[in-house]
């Protein structure tokens, strides 16, 4: 049984991932930020271990991964989902708006990946699923930093995928377009009316329908598959 980690994967489409990545079979464990009590709430309705760490943190992810290891074994399946925003206008963005999603969102996957890699390449064998968005891929206006932070994902991978293939370790991304999530829900509702006009099937995604992408890249038999972007947006943007 092959172990998997969830960054951020309390809630949204990183609880779902966990969720179906322990219906497949999978001995799963989530990471989170900081918001204990929502993790123990997961924790007790799936049984999912969540373990508190700070992606942003290389330390702190070294240090996480070890934990998580030393209760389930060596993590063969490992997605970053951990994401944050901070919108706002470039003109009226600080440094620390920009740097604090920066670090987050893809200095936290180098800092991840970092922290399994050697273990990955010794074993032969890794699945590593990167969580982008659709508005890496088209841009967003007032998301100068997290269309940076989702599109250098796609770069990252790309090159993973080169460096991992004669190791049977494969590196993918997923862009899911606009998803029934708590981060999308706070958006008012004059404003979600006009993003869903942007979006053909005329729905936001379900956590879930994310989810089942993941399953399908972490799989043993998805070995040939590297290097992809799977968008998943309901025709948003057709790249």
């Amino acid at each position: 049984m092959r172990v998997a980690l969830v960054t951020g994967g309390t809630a949204g489409i990183g609880a779902a991932t966990a969720e179906a990545l322990l219906a497949a079979d999978y001995r799963v464990a989530v990471n989170y930020g900081g918001n204990q009590p929502a993790a123990e709430a997961f924790t007790a309705r799936t049984g999912i271990a969540a373990f508190a760490w700070n992606v942003a943190d290389a330390a702190a992810c070294t240090a996480g991964v070890a934990e998580v290891e030393a209760a389930l074994g060596p993590i063969e399946v490992l997605v970053n989902n951990a994401g944050i925003t901070r919108d706002v206008m470039l003109h009226k963005m600080s440094a620390q708006q920009w740097r604090e999603v920066i670090d987050v969102n893809l200095g936290g996957c180098f800092n991840m990946c970092r922290a399994v890699i050697e273990g990955m390449r010794e074993r032969r064998f890794g699945r590593v699923i990167n969580m982008s968005s659709v508005n890496g891929l088209s841009g967003q206006a007032g998301q100068t930093n997290y269309a940076a932070s989702k599109a250098g994902l796609i770069g990252f991978t790309k090159s993973l995928a080169l460096e991992g293939a004669s190791r049977n370790i494969t590196a993918n991304v997923i862009a899911p377009g606009y998803t029934d999530t708590a981060m999308v829900s706070a958006v008012r509702p004059e404003v979600m009316e006009q993003i869903l006009k942007t979006v053909p099937v005329g729905r936001l995604a379900s956590p879930a329908e994310i989810a089942r992408a993941v399953v399908f890249l972490a799989a043993d038999d998805a070995g040939f598959i590297t290097g992809i972007t799977l968008s998943i947006n309901g025709g948003k943007y057709l790249d």
